[in-house]
């Protein structure tokens, strides 16, 4: 199995790599430790906003010299933002090494920003465009659902109200503090020398002075649960019943990704058999799970017609009682185990997938384990400890239900049935 090199510059950025035989490509990524839940809500969006503005030039390339270099390259080239990372990520051959990273250092410690209204447009018809997607846009109510007024309730993509106002000289402000050395992260998997990896980024470091960085707002208290709609002229509800879960270095995490296969992540679970294979009510249903710095978020998801969905709700509630009455069956515990085991190995013979893993967990300060380590923590999972987060995440009365649809009254009288609490507590 290959092993990563972690090194660190006199400047404050990490680089973490791994070398993997057989392959000509590299996979790398720079990573940053700020996302959305680092904004002020005056400012939300930025960072997303951020993120796209990157690729509209750096001070030695401009936005198509950035775009016609990695289409020479026959390369990739993308970027992604999270609620508490941001990421500009690039996939070459090995030869291509050093340009690839040439454009995409300047792009993250020199961008341009110019072009920023035209860019405000493009972004403004994302929010759109998510705002037209309901199966999209139901978890970000479902975040405010359970969040509340804290970061983490924000949508990632920020809201149309700020990216319309938000100023060049905010934007760069926020860059400064939020892109400083030691936020950020150099990952590499493929055919890559670490050595090399580390004099290439000596070489393109910012050596200019940074601001006093981001101060990240803890999410003290959960609030309590809560419900939200939003009124649309859909043929489907769109429906999340979902809650506070684990941070993401807390031990439990391996036994809730075994509860997350066994709720609705996989074909064979429950939710997916129950709801749409046996029943027919639905075409989309599975269980999520996200996890943050000191909390995270669970839940499911279904989107059904009027008719089933409140009995979609009830069936899913039952499910959940029903695991967390410690009835996991033998041969579903086996059966999502094998699952996570083989999704992982599969995953690993992508050269992405293996700097992403490096880089995510550098950035965020989370234990690197091997995949040994990784697998055994797995098989060590017990029925109880299944049911057990079963009871403390997925119990109904603790879910905060959010939906999209064409009629308020149908929704709430759905989560009637499985929460009416939740109901009076809106009251």
């Amino acid at each position: 199995m290959a092993k990563h090199r972690l090194s660190e510059l006199a400047t404050g950025e990490r680089v973490i790599s791994e070398r993997v035989p057989g392959v000509r490509s590299v996979a790398l990524g720079l990573w940053i430790g700020a996302g959305s839940r680092d904004e002020p809500d005056e400012r939300a969006g930025v960072s997303h906003f951020i993120e796209h503005l990157l690729f509209r030039g750096s001070s030695r390339y401009s936005a198509q010299e950035i775009a016609e270099i990695f289409d020479e390259l026959g390369g990739e080239l993308n970027a992604a933002t999270s609620r508490e990372t941001t990421v500009v990520y690039a996939r070459v051959a090995d030869d291509q090494l050093e340009t690839a990273l040439d454009v995409i250092a300047d792009m993250v410690y020199r961008p341009s920003f110019v072009d920023i209204d035209l860019e405000r447009e493009v972004v403004l018809e994302e929010i759109a465009m998510v705002d037209d997607t309901p199966h999209d846009l139901v978890h970000d109510i479902a975040a405010e659902a359970v969040f509340g007024g804290h970061p983490l309730g924000r949508p990632v993509i920020g809201r149309a109200d700020v990216i319309s106002s938000v100023s060049p000289r905010a934007i760069s402000a926020y860059h400064t503090r939020a892109y400083a050395g030691d936020r950020l992260v150099l990952a590499a998997a493929g055919s890559v020398r670490h050595e090399r990896l580390v004099e290439l980024l000596e070489e393109r470091v910012d050596g200019q002075a940074r601001g006093n960085g981001l101060r990240r707002k803890e999410l003290r208290r959960v609030p309590r649960p809560s419900i939200r709609f939003l009124e649309k002229e859909t043929e489907q509800f769109h429906v999340c019943l979902s809650g506070p879960g684990i941070p993401r270095r807390d031990d439990r995490r391996f036994a809730a990704a075994v509860l997350d296969a066994i709720v609705g992540g996989s074909a064979s679970s429950r939710l997916f058999q129950e709801i749409r294979e046996k029943r027919g009510m639905a075409y989309s249903v599975y269980s999520y799970s996200s996890m943050y710095e000191e909390t995270g978020h669970v839940g499911l998801y279904v989107g059904t017609r009027e008719e089933h969905l409140g009995e979609c709700l009830e069936i899913a509630a039952a499910e959940l009682a029903d695991l967390a009455a410690g009835n996991v069956r033998p041969e579903e515990l086996a059966r999502a185990k094998e699952n996570l085991k083989g999704r992982l190995v599969l995953s690993l013979e992508a050269t992405s997938t293996r700097m992403t893993r490096l880089g995510q967990a550098t950035v965020t300060e989370t234990p690197l384990l091997d995949i040994p380590e990784v697998v055994r923590r797995t098989e060590a999972v017990t029925v109880a400890d299944v049911a057990g987060l079963a009871g403390e995440l997925l119990d109904v009365s603790r879910l905060s239900a959010a939906g999209i649809g064409p009629d308020e009254r149908t929704f709430r009288d759905a989560v009637a049935r499985v929460n009416p609490s939740l109901l009076s507590k809106a009251a």
